[in-house]
Formats: C-alpha cells, structure tokens, sequence
C-alpha cells in the first residue's frame, strides 16, 4: 500500500464534522468495525449505522452533535464521538463534561426496546468520546473507561460503559515500538497526526501493519478532495475563531469592568467611614490616623 502523502490541505480526523463523514463513508464499514471493536475490547462481526444524517451547512451547525450510533452484531450499542471543544466548565469541575456524556450514554441504553425483553436480555451500551485536549490531568492514560462499580471498585454492572480517549497524551507513546501499539493507540495516533508532516514516517509506518488505517488514509484524501467539505470546515473554524476570540473578550471586559467597579466601590465605603468619624466628632487628623492604621 502506498505511503501516506501529506497533502497541506489536507483535512483533520480530529476535527468532529469529518470524523463523521469519515467513520460514516459508504466505504467506512471495515474501518468502523475496527474501530469499536477497540472500543468494546472484542472482534466486532458486523455494524450497523443508526442516525447518519449529517446537518445541513448554516451558521449554527457547529453546535450541532457529530456522532456515530451503530450497533454491533449482537446488538449491543456503541455511540463514538469527536469532540473539539472543551466544555464549559465552573472551578476547574468536570460536572458538565461527566453529566453530558452520562446523559448520551443513559439516554441511548433506554432508547432500546423493552416490552416483552427480559431486563436480562437488554443489551450493552457504550458512549465513546475522542477529545482533543485533556480531560483528567491527574490521570495518566490516554484511554479511561468507566462502569458502574460499588464503593470498593467492584463492578456492578458492564451493562453502561463510558470510554474518554484524550488524544492531547498521545506524547507518551510517541516513541513506542510499532510492533508494540494496540490498535486503540494505533487509530489515535492517525485520528491526531494523520495531517501534520511531522509525523509523516510514523503514520507511514502504522500503516504497513494495519490495513484499516491505510484504508482510513485513502478515504481521508477523497474527502479532503471536496470542495464542499473544506469550504465547510473553514466555516466552521472560522466560525469557532470567532466565538473564542469574543469569550476571551467578554472575560477580559469583564475582568476589567470588575476592577473598576471593585475602584468605586472602594472609595464609596472609604467616604462613609470618614463621614461616620466625623459625624462622632473626631478631628480631621484623628481620622487619618484611625485610616492608616487600618491599612
């Protein structure tokens, strides 16, 4: 199979609209297959994509939701995901990440049929989540699952799983032996660095031991050929600059505005407190003594 050729245009895997479109090319199937089989840590048979529309190009597409439902041959359910931009958070929490995620998860187990299926025969969900930054900087690994488990770690149930995949550690393996990688740190490598020349001869050498990502490779290329698709990416970065660049605006205003009003504010009590000595009848130069020694 021919080498990958870093083209300078060529469209990220990172980026969560062509992460879609790739996972979900008509000629994708052996690609998903193996990528949730690294998911759900088994040979995945078979997929079945649910859902594949992809929206329609406007102003707010980027705050829409690029996933992958499929479900596997026995019917367990698997949503992937890339997701680009790190969620709002308060105090450095990861409340609405965890909550997010656990909502998408929970919402798609109970999305399957029940009546007349025993609670037994229900089948399992995972909601698989690509991030380009970090997510628990107190966390090693580049890959964290999570289940359902009893105060002293003890599984309760494999019936809910949640897998983070936080492609901004991939540094940790960059220097591991080809023949060494997992699969799962195989198609993280190429989801990360599959555009950037600086890691042509590594993505060159993946590619020699795993057809699928040569394959992912090919597909990549025939995507980033559409003119359509860049001009869509563009639009969306574009589209991102800007509500970045107007955030860090509004924090800065806001810092700024705070400063002066914390200013007035000052001042304000300074000049009740001066009023209320003078109105005890204390001397002009009692009351700046009382106000130095108070700062």
């Amino acid at each position: 199979m021919a080498d990958l050729q870093i083209e300078p245009e060529i469209l990220p895997p990172s980026d969560d609209r062509i992460f879609k479109v790739l996972l979900t090319h008509p000629n994708a199937k052996r690609i998903l297959i193996d990528i949730v089989s690294a998911v759900i840590e088994r040979k995945v048979v078979d997929v079945q994509i649910r859902g594949n529309e992809l929206p329609a190009m406007d102003i707010n597409e980027k705050a829409e939701r690029f996933d992958v439902n499929c479900t596997v041959e026995t019917g367990d359910q698997v949503d992937v995901e890339m997701h680009c931009h790190r969620t709002v958070e308060i105090n450095n929490e990861l409340s609405n990440f965890i909550n997010k995620y656990t909502y998408y998860l929970t919402d798609l187990h109970s999305s399957q049929k029940s009546r007349g299926v025993k609670y037994f025969e229900l089948v399992k969900t995972y909601q698989a989540t690509f991030c380009t930054y970090t997510v628990f900087p107190s966390l090693n690994n580049f890959i964290n699952r999570f289940s359902l488990r009893t105060a002293d770690g003890t599984l309760l149930t494999d019936q809910l799983n949640m897998v983070i995949i936080e492609l901004s550690k991939l540094n940790n393996i960059l220097n591991k032996p080809i023949e060494n990688l997992s699969s799962f740190e195989m198609w993280s490598l190429f989801i990360k660095f599959a555009p950037d020349p600086m890691h042509k001869n590594l993505i060159n050498d993946i590619i020699k031991v795993k057809e699928e990502i040569g394959m992912a490779k090919e597909l990549l290329r025939e995507i980033s050929k559409d003119e359509h698709e860049r001009a869509r990416y563009r639009s969306r970065r574009m589209a991102e600059t800007d509500r970045i660049s107007d955030l860090l605006t509004s924090e800065e205003k806001g810092r700024i505005e705070g400063r002066a009003e914390g200013k007035i504010e000052g001042k304000a009590e300074g000049k009740k407190e001066i009023l209320a000595l003078f109105k005890q009848g204390l001397t002009l130069e009692e009351i700046e003594k009382i106000i130095n020694e108070e700062k």
